[in-house]
C-alpha cells in the first residue's frame, strides 16, 4: 500500500456528502459534480434498497430528504429511485453505480458504508460495484465489523474507523464505550485511517492511534476548520469552503 499520509485522503479537502448548499441537495447528482467542478473528494453514503441495489442516501428513513414517509430499505427496485425528489429538486436519489460512472476517477471518492444490521449483502454489494472501478477510493465505517469484512474479503481496500462520542445517539452504554474508544481497532477492523467528530477534538482516544491519519468529520466553517486543523491530517467538510 502506498504511503496513507501522501495520499488523497491527507492532501485533498472532502466535500461531506458532495458538495451540497440549498439548490443541490446532499448526496445528490448535482452535489457530486459541483464537488468535481471544485476538484474536491466526495465523501458519499450507501444503503441497499430491497432489491440489493447500492443507493447514496445517508438516512434510514426517507422523511428528511424527500416528500415521502417510509424506510429507504423498503423501496422495491431502482427504476422506483426517480420517485424521490430531494429536498424538493428535481434530483432524485442515485445509485452508487450512477455516481461512479459519473464520477469516472475525476477525484477521489469515500464511501461511507452505513450499516448497523447484518454484515455482508452490503458490503459485497458495494465491492462489486468498487472493485473494477478505476478511480481512487477508500471505504469508511463506524460499524467496526463492515471493515473486518473488507479485510477479509477485499484486504486490498483502504478502510477507515468512523467514530464520535455518540452523544444523543440511539446506543447502548456499552456499545458507545467501546466505538468510542475505538476499542475494536487492533483485533477486529484494523484500519488504514480515522475519521472522528470535529466537535470531539482532540481527544485522548485518537492519540493513540497517530500512526493512522485523522480526518475530522463534519468541518462546517473556516472559523472550526481554523481551530481543529492543528489536531487533524485533514478535513470532511460542509456549508463552506476551506481556506488554508
Amino acid at each position: 500500500m502506498e504511503d496513507i499520509f501522501n495520499s488523497w485522503l491527507v492532501e485533498k479537502y472532502i466535500a461531506h456528502r458532495g458538495f451540497y448548499n440549498d439548490k443541490l441537495p446532499e448526496n445528490s447528482i448535482g452535489a457530486f459534480k459541483n464537488a468535481i467542478d471544485h476538484d474536491y473528494g466526495i465523501e458519499l453514503d450507501v444503503h441497499q434498497i430491497a432489491d440489493g441495489t447500492v443507493v447514496c442516501f445517508h438516512d434510514d428513513k426517507l422523511q428528511r430528504m424527500t416528500d415521502k414517509s417510509g424506510y429507504l430499505k423498503n423501496i422495491s427496485c431502482k427504476h422506483c429511485l426517480k420517485e424521490y425528489k430531494l429536498n424538493g429538486t428535481k434530483y432524485t436519489i442515485p445509485t452508487l453505480q450512477e455516481v461512479l460512472e459519473l464520477v469516472g476517477g475525476k477525484v477521489p471518492v469515500l464511501v461511507e458504508i452505513k450499516n448497523t444490521g447484518k454484515v455482508g449483502p452490503l458490503e459485497e454489494a458495494v465491492w462489486e460495484l468498487l472493485k473494477n472501478y478505476k478511480g481512487e477510493y477508500a471505504v469508511v465505517s463506524f460499524n467496526p465489523f463492515v471493515l473486518e469484512w473488507f479485510k477479509k474479503n477485499a484486504p486490498e481496500v483502504i478502510r477507515g474507523q468512523g467514530s464520535s462520542y455518540f452523544r444523543g445517539e440511539r446506543l447502548s452504554f456499552v456499545t458507545k464505550f467501546v466505538l468510542k474508544r475505538m476499542m475494536l481497532n487492533k483485533k477486529i477492523s484494523e484500519p488504514h485511517f480515522i475519521t472522528y467528530n470535529t466537535k470531539n477534538l482532540p481527544n485522548r482516544f485518537v492519540n493513540k492511534f497517530k500512526d493512522l491519519p485523522l480526518l475530522a468529520w463534519p468541518v462546517e466553517s473556516q472559523k472550526e476548520y481554523n481551530r481543529v486543523v492543528k489536531h487533524c491530517d485533514n478535513i470532511i467538510f460542509e456549508h463552506f469552503e476551506p481556506k488554508i
